[in-house]
């Protein structure tokens, strides 16, 4: 350290804190080896009635001669012939130490529960046990109080006798480890009894240092300036208190030196169990409004730095006063039993108290602990050995200079004393070597491996503007950082014109999500770094958006300024440890912040030039993007019309590999009907254009034959000189010209359709006086006429045509009003077969029926079914011409459908055919033979009853058509859920 840090009260409150820590380790020394006191393993209490016994340990010498909770003491005696009567329970220890540990007693105990004439009995208790000198309760609150005292100093040698708080801060860690570490051996003379003093004295005056502290901290409120009576009135109730503890513990030993107080009549037991009462009163209310004070604090403290800091005060404080409070302290002063589990469970926590406070320090204030305290080693051990060496120059001085029986000349003897006088001059000169050396042996064992690369880290910036490369810079500058600094975050923001803060991440490691970089990050980062160099987050005014995340990231920012400009910004998280960086780590980075933004710079100068050089390229590869990926064919050709380059759509176009056109002409690239067509269109200027010439729908093929409606435009191909060749485009319209025809196709179908409606409107006047006039000979006839028959099925079949007529008109426009019911599928299949069969036996074709006797009833209409039914068997028919079988089957499925297959043994349909078979007016049949509208009305059917449709067609082996419908079980039942 450069300079004291110590003042002169802080020097005092050292001395003392040496004194008393002295004492308490002759204290902790003592209670080793003390002797602890006999006890018959009873607790005696003074009651209204008595002295009574509150408490019996197990396995005593109390309860081995049955004593019992409630029993009162009357009398006791040594050696059960002189009994003395008991008044009260402070006397019963006199007794127990004139029978010794191991001795015997014997007392006279009325129990109270018994009958009168039984009640009083005489108890011998034998083998005498001692108090427990040791427990888990002492030692753990002997270490809360070591605890205190390590944090209170480690705080005032960081920050010095100067820094706010930090003395008063100590103070009142050295009064809670006198009182938790002092603990009295029961003598209560000499030591025991100055132990015994100090802590109820730092006991009572722990409160009002606590609450004086807490009103203050952590932002040196002014609370007592203008009114300093104030604070005072802090401290009276411990003065008091104090006061009263000093006339009770030092009265007798204060006696002879003041004679008066030898006068004062001795106080009453219950005025000292009141004066124990009202401390530790004392003691708990100053602990509530002290944390009352901090909450305070916290609530309207407006920094966050401030706000953090306090966080973890107030929860330490808040949750080690509450069980103490509730468990120990109300039931104490309210006179009320306290159990030794809930004892324990109220003191646990009190260890929050100091490690609260010293996390909130050491995470918040103490950037710079592990130096302070390998400086402050490294001092000892220099100070330590330059006392070393002068104490033995002195030593062997004086023996060398006046020690000997010989006799010297004054000569010889003065110089014999310079010689001694250099000897501690020379050890005071290497004073400063020495120290360097340890300094860097500690270093060396502190930072381990990474020792050596802090000490390059330096060369290594300078050695970074060789690299012109950001990239590889900015990856070699991120990893330096994580293993020399320990920290496993680290952002580097570089300046970008584009982004709306005016920088960018171009590199993170160690970060979970993408970083939000304010707006006003360059103004944060300029201001704030003025002052010191680096920036730390709880100094930055940031946005809501980007508060939480860079918090809990970042929490350095180092700016890296070259000829005043701040080309980037180094952003550093906590050490892996959870540490903050010391300011001997904050110094590295400053000054290596100065060669970084030079390399930097240098690699975006580097990387513009890099990125005008491939704006080139690049432009040239979109150029080369555009040819290859529009879907028109480009051709470039010399003036000879020699190809010399094509994209890949005329690839496709022509199914022809680049190489095999380069070089060869383009009419030899179609048909040699295409080249009659390009010579007429060149005219005599051949490939030397002067315009751009265009053919419109020329019909061409391929040399491999295939048909082509193309587009062609010729263009004069020049470069800044002169014209170098021509530009041909060629467009396929094949595509569009057929779907063109298509359209016209249509149109011609619409129209077909009008005459459809016309012509089934012509039909449906006699079909309807057919059905009339065949009614009418019904009902002439009676049941048994055998020409009955005949006229059913000629009254059925006027019914068929007039449903072919109506899906006629409904092929012709929209909308249908068929009834729809539950239909018998296998009824129907028959119906169809029975007109079907003359056609189909003339046809020498078999019919096979394979129907489930359970198939259930579809919802639709008879007759649209059988009109589908009836178009499957005729084009089943047509495709077996030699004769064969068609096979019908009807098959019921789990999932409430039912599927119909129509399977023939013809010559079966080709592949290219399938995907048009539902296409209106399509048809493979000769012309007479079929008008493309069967299979595309029975299509349209199956939909309207929600059904499907599919067939399966292998040439030469024959086709099935597979038709689904829903059962009129499913339909009523999505009928059900739609309502």
């Amino acid at each position: 350290m450069k300079r004291s840090v110590l003042t002169t009260r802080a020097w005092l409150l050292l001395i003392g804190a040496a004194l008393l820590v002295v004492a308490g380790v002759l204290n902790f020394r003592q209670r080793l080896r003390h002797e602890t006191p006999p006890w018959d393993g009873v607790t005696w209490t003074d009651t209204r009635q008595g002295v009574v016994a509150k408490l019996v340990e197990a396995n005593s010498s109390g309860e081995r001669a049955r004593l019992l909770p409630g029993d009162h003491l009357i009398a006791i005696s040594l050696n059960d012939s002189k009994y003395e009567e008991i008044s009260r329970a402070r006397d019963v220890p006199i007794y127990l130490d004139q029978a010794r540990v191991g001795g015997e007693i014997h007392y006279l105990i009325e129990r109270p529960s018994y009958p009168e004439e039984s009640r009083y009995y005489y108890a011998d208790l034998d083998n005498l046990g001692s108090i427990h000198s040791w427990t888990f309760r002492d030692l753990y609150i002997n270490l809360i109080g070591i605890v205190f005292l390590i944090v209170g100093f480690f705080v005032l040698f960081k920050q010095g006798g100067r820094a706010p708080f930090a003395l008063h801060f100590a103070t009142w860690c050295l009064a809670a480890f006198v009182f938790l570490f002092y603990i009295p051996v029961g003598s209560y003379r000499d030591l025991d009894l100055a132990i015994a003093f100090l802590r109820n004295a730092a006991f009572i005056l722990f409160p009002p240092l606590f609450l004086h502290f807490c009103a203050l901290y952590p932002a040196k409120q002014q609370l007592f300036d203008e009114r300093r009576w104030r604070a005072v009135l802090l401290y009276l109730p411990g003065i008091i208190l104090l006061a009263l503890g000093s006339f009770i513990f030092l009265r007798d030993a204060l006696t002879p030196v003041i004679p008066v107080m030898g006068h004062i009549a001795g106080l009453s037991d219950s005025f000292i169990g009141l004066f124990y009462k009202v401390g530790l009163a004392h003691f708990v209310v100053a602990l509530i409004v002290s944390a009352l004070l901090l909450v305070r604090s916290w609530s309207t403290a407006k920094s966050a730095v401030v706000r953090q800091q306090m966080k973890w005060v107030i929860w330490g404080l808040l949750l080690a006063i509450a069980p103490f409070t509730l468990l120990y302290a109300v039931g104490y002063l309210f006179g009320g039993q306290s159990d030794p589990g809930l004892t324990d469970a109220a003191v646990l926590p009190l260890i929050l108290i100091p490690l609260s406070f010293g996390y909130s320090v050491v995470r918040y204030r103490l950037m710079d602990v592990e130096l302070v305290v390998r400086r402050v080693f490294v001092y000892a051990l220099t100070t330590l050995a330059i006392a070393l060496m002068i104490g033995s120059v002195v030593y062997l001085a004086g023996l060398y200079a006046l020690g000997g029986d010989e006799s010297f000349s004054s000569g010889e003897i003065t110089l014999r004393v310079v010689v001694a006088i250099v000897a501690m001059a020379a050890i005071v000169m290497i004073a400063a070597p020495v120290k360097n050396f340890l300094q860097e042996q500690i270093d060396r064992l502190f930072y381990g491996e990474r020792y050596d690369m802090r000490n390059g880290l330096l060369d290594f910036g300078r050695t970074l503007s060789a690299t012109t490369a950001l990239d590889p810079l900015l990856d070699s500058l991120v990893g330096r950082l994580q293993e020399v600094m320990n920290v496993g975050r680290v952002a580097i923001f570089i300046e970008d014109r584009n982004a709306a803060s005016g920088y960018r991440v171009a590199r993170a490691a160690g970060l979970s999500s993408e970083m939000v970089v304010p707006p006003d990050f360059r103004e944060m980062i300029r201001v704030r770094s003025a002052q010191n160099g680096v920036v730390r987050t709880d100094d930055l005014d940031l946005i809501p958006e980007t508060t939480g995340f860079v918090r809990r990231s970042l929490h350095y920012y180092v700016p890296c300024v070259v000829r005043g400009r701040l080309v980037a910004v180094i952003g550093l998280g906590r050490s892996a440890d959870g540490a903050l960086l010391s300011s001997e780590d904050v110094e590295i980075l400053r000054t290596v912040s100065g060669y970084v933004a030079v390399a930097i710079e240098n690699s975006l100068l580097y990387q513009e030039q890099q990125e005008r050089a491939s704006e080139l390229k690049l432009l040239k590869e979109f150029n080369e993007s555009i040819i290859e990926s529009i879907n028109v064919g480009l051709l470039a050709v010399d003036l000879e019309g020699r190809v010399t380059r094509l994209n890949s759509a005329l690839e496709h176009i022509l199914d022809l590999k680049r190489d095999e056109a380069v070089s060869k002409r383009v009419e030899d690239l179609f048909s040699e009907d295409f080249a009659d067509t390009l010579r007429q269109v060149l005219g005599n200027d051949k490939w030397r254009l002067k315009e751009i010439r265009n053919i419109y729908k020329i019909h061409t093929a391929t040399r491999a034959g295939h048909t082509l409606v193309l587009n062609i435009a010729i263009a004069p191909l020049q470069d800044s000189q002169e014209q170098t060749g021509a530009l041909v485009v060629l467009e396929d319209v094949t595509s569009r010209i057929r779907l063109e025809e298509q359209l016209q196709q249509r149109e011609k179908l619409s129209s077909i359709g009008l005459l459809a409606a016309g012509v089934a409107h012509q039909v449906n006047t006699p079909l309807t006086g057919m059905s009339s006039y065949t009614q009418m000979l019904l009902g002439m006839l009676p049941e048994t006429d055998p020409k009955r028959a005949l006229l059913q099925k000629v009254r059925l079949q006027a019914e068929r045509a007039t449903n072919i007529v109506n899906n006629l008109l409904n092929f012709s426009r929209t909308g249908s009003a068929t009834e729809f019911t539950e239909v018998d599928i296998n009824r129907v299949l028959d119906d169809t077969l029975q007109l079907l069969e003359p056609q189909l036996r003339r046809s020498q074709i078999e019919i096979v029926r394979v129907y489930d006797p359970d198939s259930p009833s579809v919802f639709g209409n008879s007759g649209k079914l059988q009109q589908v039914f009836t178009n499957l068997l005729l084009n089943a028919r047509d495709a077996i011409p030699d004769g064969g079988s068609i096979t019908i089957s009807t098959i019921a499925s789990e999932e409430d459908s039912l599927m119909i297959e129509v399977w023939d043994t013809g010559i079966g349909i080709a592949p290219e055919n399938v995907a048009k078979l539902y296409d209106p007016f399509y048809t493979t049949k000769g012309v007479g033979r079929g008008t493309g509208l069967g299979l595309a009305v029975s299509y349209g059917i199956v939909q309207e009853h929600s059904g499907h449709i599919s067939v399966e067609s292998t040439p030469g082996r024959g086709t099935t058509f597979r038709i689904t419908l829903p059962t009129a079980h499913a339909h009523a039942r999505l009928h059900a859920v739609g309502d």
